[in-house]
């Protein structure tokens, strides 16, 4: 793979060289491959298909989890999260202990400690990390999802971006069942603080307690930063300093 730096760009394959825009810059490499039908059936490539097959189920899982919380994401998310959370879902897939190698799947490795200890922590934004932003102990009460954060004073508390004014806090209680597709989530209404010196007790409490499903109970927590001008609130700088993290993975019944 190279980078053009050349003043016009090229987009398209000219004489073998296929050129294209990405998340990097324009870049150029060089076209090949093997033809698709001889993949799908030639037994030399049995192995390309079960990694094809298990990666498939990665990406579709990413996709279910994101689709959960995407009101979330909307304002708190980075340009790669689909491939970190892919990625991800890799590793949980290679849990599965029981499968068939091409059959292993998220839904079986996330039944897994292990798979819920990858999970646990994830960063929807890698620019604003949960733990780099909030320094006040948080509880859980894994029945309900209710995060609750005492004395919280955000000037000390919080590392907020220069030009921030207010800060807003909101709780999320997922259900994912990956093998079926199925999820529901419940939100706690925000709670918005000025950014000062005014200690406060927070409680965000997801609206109708545990969410419906059988499946990997996912509890996030959400921070967002605002500035004040004219009595408005405007997100600052369209969410890129907001948090957005997975506090907590447990399969099966809740656990206070």
């Amino acid at each position: 793979m190279a980078r053009q730096n050349g003043i016009l760009k090229i987009k398209g394959t000219i004489g073998g060289m296929t050129f294209y825009k990405s998340q990097d810059g324009h870049l150029v490499r060089e076209k090949g491959g093997v033809d698709g039908e001889r993949i799908a059936n030639d037994p030399a490539f049995i192995r390309t298909r079960e990694n094809g097959q298990e990666f498939g189920n990665a990406g579709t899982s990413g996709k279910i989890l994101r689709d959960a919380i995407r009101i979330m994401m909307m304002t708190a998310s980075d340009s790669r999260v689909t491939s970190r959370l892919t990625k991800l879902m890799m590793d949980i897939l290679k849990q599965d202990s029981v499968s068939a190698r091409g059959e292993r799947n998220v839904g079986v490795g996330i039944s897994t400690p292990e798979g819920n200890g990858l999970l646990n922590g994830f960063n929807f934004n890698i620019k604003a990390i949960l733990g780099s932003i909030l320094f006040k102990p948080y509880t859980l009460d894994t029945a309900t999802g209710e995060i609750g954060i005492a004395g919280l004073v955000p000037i000390n508390d919080i590392v907020a971006p220069v030009g921030a004014t207010h800060v807003s806090l909101r709780s999320a209680f997922a259900n994912v069942d990956f093998a079926s597709g199925i999820s529901a989530v419940n939100f706690s209404p925000s709670i918005s603080l000025a950014i000062d010196g005014v200690s406060t007790g927070i409680a965000l409490i997801p609206q109708g307690g545990a969410p419906a499903g059988t499946g990997t109970n996912i509890y996030l927590l959400q921070i967002e930063f605002f500035q004040e001008v004219n009595g408005q609130l405007y997100s600052l700088k369209n969410g890129a300093y907001n948090a957005l993290a997975i506090v907590e993975v447990n399969n099966g019944a809740p656990v206070v």
